[in-house]
């Protein structure tokens, strides 16, 4: 083991592999979980990271701390992971779409069916889009109870008694809620969508 110089930071007692899993195990953790959002997942990359270290810790130069040197190797563990998650994701999605791709064709490539013409027009498929993003918007901005009963009633099409028995609320205050609702998401779209520039 090198001595601690100037030029290499990392602490001798950092240098044993015993000491990492404590040290900065959860950092790595939570470092894997932020990005993956899967806690098995995390734990196997903090533990194939944990793993490359101790293969690799004679190539350790010590020009960055432990926690650093560990990061770096997490983080080329995740790119891997979400390359081959991707790579895998296409494939399925090539064969789902092959398999339903080839029945459109006869066995000369003519069409079965020849489909429509495409006659939507892109820019307003887009406005609706943009439409759409100014709603959600208006509608994270609700009380979270007002959101729910919105939603419910004009999104899942819940009766006034299921929304009633959900909330615990009479008829009549659910009417108000979604009168107030529905008040809100006008006067927020009138400013954030059709009064824009």
């Amino acid at each position: 083991m090198t001595p601690m110089t100037e030029k290499n930071p990392a602490a001798t007692s950092d240098l044993e592999p015993d000491t990492w899993v404590d040290q900065y195990g959860d950092s790595l953790y939570r470092f894997a979980l932020a990005r993956i959002k899967d806690q098995a997942v995390a734990e196997d990359l903090v533990q194939e990271t944990f793993l490359a270290a101790l293969h690799g810790r004679k190539n350790f130069k010590g020009q960055s701390a432990i926690r650093t040197w560990l990061t770096a190797i997490l983080k080329h563990k995740i790119v891997d992971y979400l390359r081959k998650k991707n790579r895998e994701q296409a494939i399925d999605d090539i064969d789902r779409v092959s398999e339903t791709v080839d029945g459109f064709y006869h066995n000369d490539g003519s069409w079965k069916v020849r489909p429509d013409k495409w006659d939507r027009n892109p820019a307003k498929i887009y406005e609706q889009k943009k439409f759409l993003d100014a709603f959600y918007k208006c509608l994270a901005e609700l009380p979270d109870r007002l959101s729910k009963v919105f939603m419910l009633r004009e999104m899942e099409g819940f009766s006034t008694e299921e929304i009633c028995n959900a909330f615990q609320v009479s008829a009549t205050n659910s009417w108000v809620m979604l009168y107030r609702a529905r008040t809100y998401l006008r006067r927020c779209l009138e400013i954030s969508w059709f009064n824009k520039d």
